[in-house]
């Protein structure tokens, strides 16, 4: 089970970390049933992580897309994992191989300068090596769905603040909507007071409640 030193806390769950990135974010932002009515859709992402997030979306965008379509994801990571640290977390899931290979191709070209990677036809990865709110407020991109995931916000409050909330709502499309995996009331309330509507709603395993908010 990876773990963050820095921030004192796992990168996913220990009751399956993939059957929990499909029910927080997937379904939390009603995925794949929103990209399929569009033609280009962007997803964006606090705290890249392992990739987890991105593979299993990754994965389900290859099933389900037509041959129109185009998915961009962004993700905000200020301490990203290496290679070997990636591969060995994600091993756990084989369906997931043949992405992460596809993925760790591209790794050794993570810098400052923010690239976008056309991992195949249909979808674009970019990830943007900096502090999350400076990196946020000075991307030019509006999003379609959030993935907010962040460790605990009792670990990694700056990844919460009402600062950054504001940021992920004025980078959010109208009709946009944002899932997390926490239901802290303060987190709710800086969503809240951005310009989100949200909703707490149940949990993956044996979590009560997540989060799921949409700007109207």
């Amino acid at each position: 089970m990876p773990y963050s030193v820095r921030f004192g806390d796992h990168f996913f769950s220990r009751n399956d970390g993939c059957a929990e990135s499909r029910h927080v974010f997937l379904n939390g932002n009603g995925l794949p049933q929103r990209w399929k009515a569009r033609r280009s859709f962007q997803i964006a992402e606090l705290g890249f992580g392992t990739g987890l997030n991105f593979l299993e979306t990754w994965r389900q965008w290859r099933q389900t897309r037509k041959e129109d379509q185009h998915l961009s994801f962004t993700s905000f990571e200020a301490y990203p994992l290496s290679a070997q640290s990636i591969k060995r977390a994600i091993s756990v899931w084989p369906e997931l191989s043949l992405l992460l290979n596809a993925l760790l191709e591209h790794w050794p070209k993570l810098s400052k300068s923010p690239a976008a990677w056309a991992l195949d036809r249909q979808t674009t990865l970019t990830i943007i090596k900096a502090e999350v709110l400076s990196g946020l407020s000075g991307w030019r991109g509006k999003a379609d769905a959030w993935y907010l995931d962040g460790f605990s916000p009792s670990n990694n409050r700056d990844m919460w603040s009402a600062d950054l909330m504001q940021e992920v709502y004025d980078h959010t499309n109208k009709g946009g909507s944002l899932a997390t995996y926490t239901s802290a009331g303060w987190v709710r309330r800086n969503l809240l007071s951005a310009g989100f509507t949200v909703e707490k709603v149940p949990a993956h395993a044996n979590k009560r409640h997540m989060l799921i908010g949409a700007r109207n």
